[in-house]
């Protein structure tokens, strides 16, 4: 096998380099925080975001970027949306031309409203863009180390690039399928979050199943709207990258984004429900990438604005629930309207 470098020492990064480790690669994670990496080392575990999960003697950490890149043959990025950027000007200068680059982020970025995808295609050399992949889907960090049968799909441009990515992350408990529509797949997988935050709302609300199920729903749509606006497949929304990530986002109890919207439901702050957290809720910061970008482009999304509202705007989601109800009547599936 080869030697992979994984960006970011969260859950799901550290999920990743296990999966890796555990196949053959020597994994590096490269982590910001040097007491993290140490801690990972000596304990050979991350027991900061992925607490019980023991991580193969393959496996090592460091916050030496150009000693993680070094000699690798594949990177895969998994810093938070908002990190993603620095981190990717922080390895340019060591990638190669020959690696594979693989993005496991999820999110927008607020000042530019760029997704991952186009992130790293401005940060990163030249040579990159042909290598680089995305890798989306339903997944929890703590059930994929538990070897729980996990499907995730792999988007790139390059078939050869989308069958190399595959195989190496191929496992008996991870299936990977492909896609050529990487602005579908980013799609799915950046704006699921910010529904999630709605379908906990709701459920810390008592709403019931029918209402729960109704947000799923017109959440999709409102994220293949967006991502038709952007020149993605509607298709690629009923898979795994859309309906199958929505659908574990909104209903799953690991899912910080649902934990964040229940506890707004039940009317907490959002400054102590994040300060209590201690992880990432990318949904969060993406919300308001998500409503801006529906502005720019003309795509209604009252969802997603009604979640804006509640978090950016002091709105209560109560409020938020009977404007949504009270939305002009129309037809269901509409490239346009509500």
């Amino acid at each position: 096998m080869g030697k992979v470098a994984v960006l970011g020492a969260g859950a799901w990064g550290t999920a990743l380099g296990k999966v890796l480790a555990e196949k053959g690669d020597r994994v590096v994670i490269w982590s910001r925080r040097a007491d993290l990496a140490e801690q990972i080392n000596q304990t050979r575990e991350n027991g900061r975001y992925l607490p019980g999960a023991p991580l193969p003697a393959t496996l090592e950490a460091t916050s030496d970027m150009a000693g993680a890149i070094d000699g690798c043959d594949m990177i895969v990025f998994v810093a938070p949306s908002h990190a993603t950027r620095d981190v990717a000007r922080l390895a340019a200068r060591h990638i190669r031309e020959d690696v594979l680059v693989v993005s496991a982020t999820k999110g927008i970025e607020n000042d530019t409203l760029e997704f991952m995808d186009e992130v790293l295609v401005h940060e990163l050399p030249a040579h990159v863009a042909p290598n680089l992949a995305f890798l989306s889907g339903p997944s929890f960090a703590k059930e994929l180390a538990a070897h729980l049968p996990t499907a995730v799909v792999i988007a790139a441009r390059d078939e050869s690039v989308r069958h190399r990515v595959m195989q190496r992350f191929h496992m008996p408990y991870l299936r990977l399928y492909a896609s050529d529509d990487v602005v579908g797949v980013e799609c799915g997988g950046a704006l699921k979050n910010v529904i999630a935050l709605a379908a906990g709302a709701v459920d810390g609300l008592g709403l019931g199943h029918n209402t729960r199920a109704a947000l799923i729903t017109r959440g999709l749509a409102e994220i293949a709207r967006l991502s038709m606006a952007r020149g993605g497949s509607a298709l690629t929304l009923a898979g795994l990258a859309g309906m199958g990530d929505l659908v574990l986002t909104c209903t799953g109890e690991l899912s910080r984004n649902r934990t964040v919207g229940m506890e707004l439901g039940r009317g907490r702050k959002l400054t102590d429900i994040l300060r209590s957290l201690g992880h990432v809720a990318e949904g969060v910061r993406t919300t308001k990438s998500a409503r801006d970008l529906s502005v720019k482009l003309g795509v209604d999304m009252p969802i997603t604005r009604e979640v804006y509202n509640v978090l950016y705007q002091g709105k209560s989601v109560e409020k938020g629930v009977v404007d949504l109800m009270s939305l002009p009547l129309g037809p269901e599936f509409s490239p346009t309207g509500n």
